[in-house]
């Protein structure tokens, strides 16, 4: 049997290509991502088995040279629609990270700060809480089964050799960060308004009684009334972590039925 160049270059296409977008979403997306969980070998052959397992649900994939321009071209499209669909779930975790420093400065642990070993930074020890509840709650809510379903879908609309992310639909990422912050805040905000009630009632104190001291009192109440505070408020992070979830799974399906 006589098998020429340009079919092992049609075949090493059909699983390459498909390839380059499912590692470059797990690369980037949260979970699948961070180097505390799994190592790069370890990314790469789950992007391996997962191309194997998806490529013979896909249309024929056309034969293009990698090393030619059309093939550069459609290479870095993988690799933007891939770490795209990543960045958008990356966002998600990031407004816990951002609720966590607002929290943090509120009750006075902003010095506090750990290594996070998923991303390599130094974050509040209140963002790193809100961290470990968040990837508790997606793996709870089967977040990472349809981050998955949502990049084999993405297979289905957007195929191989078509255009992948258009400038709009990168301004509409870009947008879309701007709920980072509003998540965040809707997260930290009853935490917060609770403590800054708390410190006005401590300088209402200080007018009333100058000779007590304000900072050996203050700063150890509202510390322990920032902890018991933080764990009343838990329940109020479900609903909001769910809404930030579920709307980046719409973003990334907007993006690849565009």
């Amino acid at each position: 049997m006589n098998i020429s160049s340009a079919e092992i270059g049609a075949l090493l296409g059909a699983y390459f290509w498909p390839f380059v977008r499912i590692a470059a979403m797990l690369m980037a997306a949260p979970l699948f991502g961070a180097r505390n969980i799994v190592f790069v070998v370890h990314r790469l052959g789950l992007a391996l088995g997962l191309t194997l397992i998806v490529q013979p649900m896909l249309s024929p994939v056309p034969f293009v040279d990698p090393m030619s321009a059309q093939g550069i071209g459609i290479l870095l499209e993988q690799l933007l629609l891939g770490v795209a669909m990543g960045f958008i779930l990356q966002m998600v975790f990031a407004s816990l990270i951002v609720a966590g420093h607002s929290v943090a400065l509120t009750m006075g642990l902003g010095f506090a700060q750990f290594v996070d070993p998923a991303n390599g930074l130094s974050v509040p020890v209140v963002s790193k809480f809100y961290l470990v509840i968040g990837t508790l709650l997606m793996f709870a809510l089967n977040g990472h089964l349809i981050a998955l379903k949502v990049l084999v879908e993405s297979f289905e609309t957007l195929p191989v050799g078509k255009e992948a992310v258009s400038h709009g639909e990168l301004f509409t990422i870009v947008l879309w960060a701007g709920k980072l912050y509003v998540g965040a805040l809707l997260i930290a905000l009853p935490c917060m308004v609770t403590i800054t009630l708390i410190n006005i009632g401590f300088g209402v104190m200080t007018r009333s009684a100058p000779q007590m001291n304000i900072f050996a009192v203050g700063f150890p109440t509202t510390l322990a009334a920032g902890i018991v505070i933080v764990m009343l408020t838990l329940p109020n992070l479900l609903p909001r972590f769910t809404d930030l979830l579920m709307e980046s799974f719409d973003l990334m399906q907007q993006i690849i039925r565009s």
